[in-house]
C-alpha cells in the first residue's frame, strides 16, 4: 500500500503543480487530476534510494541517486512521450528545442532537473511525506486505486474513438 500511495500522491502533486505552474497547460492525459509520470518517477527514485541507502557515504549515496534518478527517470519519460504518442497520436511534451535534446522526448536539461529534484523529494520532503503516506488509510488507497484504474479505461475508450 506504501507504493501505492507514493504513487498517487506524487501524481497528483505533479499534476497541481504543473497546473499552477504552466499557464493554459494540460498536464497529461487522464482526465482526473494526477500525472502518472511524476508518481511513477518519485516511486521509482524512491526505490533506488532504499537499494542505496546505508551502503555508501551520503555524499555517494547523494550522487548515486541523482545519477540513477536522472538516467531511469528520462528512460521513463521517453518510453512515456512514445507511448501517448503511438496511442492516442498526441505529443504532450517536446524537448526538440532544448539545446541538448535527444529527440523529443529526453534533453539533458530535463534529465538533470530530474536527478535534482529527486534528490531533493526524497531527501527533504519524501521524509515528511512519509507521515502522511503510512497514516492513509487503506480503503482511501483502494477507492483511489479503483478511481484511477476507471480513468485509464475511460481515457483510452473516449480518447481513442475521438
Amino acid at each position: 500500500m506504501i507504493y501505492l500511495n507514493i504513487f498517487f500522491i506524487y501524481s497528483i502533486i505533479g499534476f497541481i503543480l504543473e497546473t499552477l505552474l504552466l499557464k493554459d497547460y494540460n498536464s497529461g492525459i487522464l482526465y482526473l487530476p494526477w500525472t502518472p509520470v511524476y508518481g511513477s518517477g518519485i516511486l521509482l527514485s524512491y526505490l533506488i534510494y532504499n537499494k542505496f541507502k546505508k551502503r555508501f557515504s551520503k555524499i555517494l549515496e547523494i550522487i548515486l541517486l541523482f545519477l540513477t534518478s536522472a538516467i531511469s527517470l528520462s528512460l521513463i519519460e521517453l518510453i512515456g512521450g512514445n507511448l501517448i504518442e503511438l496511442i492516442f497520436n498526441k505529443i504532450y511534451w517536446n524537448y526538440e528545442f532544448f539545446k541538448y535534446n535527444i529527440g523529443k522526448y529526453i534533453s539533458l536539461e530535463t534529465s538533470i532537473i530530474w536527478g535534482i529534484g529527486s534528490v531533493i523529494i526524497i531527501y527533504l520532503i519524501n521524509p515528511l511525506m512519509m507521515k502522511i503516506i503510512r497514516k492513509t488509510p487503506k480503503i482511501l488507497t483502494k477507492i483511489l486505486t479503483i478511481l484511477f484504474l476507471l480513468d485509464l479505461i475511460f481515457t483510452l475508450i473516449i480518447k481513442l474513438l475521438i
